[in-house]
């Protein structure tokens, strides 16, 4: 059977999003993994999958397959191209829309300008919620990888990170400590590791290695992990505007217990059919 999609991005982090409310089909982790790959596929960060909710109180059930086939709980850049996603295919006519997620309930705003406002609710600090392995819950922790201790901050937004203050990203070794804090035995279901260049008290620099992804473009969740740790520390004030290799977003934090708001664009590059 073929199966039509859409592939979108936002900020550079790229996603195939298929309909299956309007289309019936078994999506398996083995074909987000064929069809994420570069070369023989289509090709993406992320595969995400539009589902009719099973919650009354929501519009849609959202869910997220990295291109090495498993499955994860949140994706902020997803999110916003899921909203405009939706919209644009006349699943439904609502400008704000509530979706059931793996990793919660979120809520997706599509303003005017195009641009999609994401209430990613609030962070999650308590190690067993992340889940990291550690005694006692703190705004930092020390993390030993290959013989030297990194100090990382540790947040979940519906999936886990780790957050290291760098002086300089473009020097960092993201590709290096990335993966290694990725499969660190202290983060039980993996983590996405962000390096956070903070320049000013509202302006900062990001890069992600991604769980399942490696470095990608833009990690929507990344970059409210780590304003939520800069503003924790106090490193930074609300609002942050974070650079990162695919472009700009802005994020909102007024404090614990209430919701990161992130803000920035979703685009469409091309449709087209897959045979599953």
């Amino acid at each position: 059977m073929l199966l039509r999609f859409t592939k979108m991005h936002g900020l550079g982090n790229d996603f195939m999003v298929l309909d299956l409310v309007s289309q019936h089909a078994h999506i398996q982790p083995k074909h987000a993994k064929q069809w994420g790959d570069r070369h023989t596929g289509i090709g993406f960060d992320q595969l995400l999958i539009v589902e009719a909710p099973s919650n009354p109180e929501v519009d849609f059930r959202y869910r997220i397959f990295n291109a090495d086939g498993s499955e994860v709980e949140q994706c902020g850049n997803g999110a916003r191209c899921f909203a405009r996603f939706v919209l644009d295919k006349r699943l439904t006519a609502k400008k704000r829309i509530r979706v059931e997620t793996k990793g919660g309930i979120i809520e997706l705003d599509v303003q005017n300008d195009g641009q999609v406002c994401v209430d990613m609710g609030p962070p999650r600090f308590v190690p067993a919620d992340i889940p990291f392995i550690a005694d006692e819950q703190a705004l930092n922790y020390p993390l030993e990888v290959d013989g030297q201790v990194h100090s990382i901050a540790a947040v979940s937004m519906g999936n886990p990170h780790a957050v290291l203050r760098v002086d300089d990203v473009h020097t960092a070794p993201v590709h290096e400590l990335g993966p290694k804090i990725e499969n660190h035995p202290r983060f039980p279901q993996r983590v996405n590791a962000g390096f956070l260049q903070v320049i000013d008290r509202h302006r900062a620099n990001l890069r992600v290695w991604e769980r399942g992804a490696g470095e990608t473009q833009a990690c929507g969740t990344g970059a409210c992990a780590a304003a939520v740790a800069a503003i924790s520390q106090g490193w930074m004030d609300s609002p942050v505007t974070l650079d990162l290799p695919g472009g700009r977003l802005n994020i909102e934090w007024a404090g614990p217990g209430k919701p990161v708001l992130m803000t920035g664009p979703a685009v469409r590059v091309f449709e087209g059919q897959v045979r599953l």
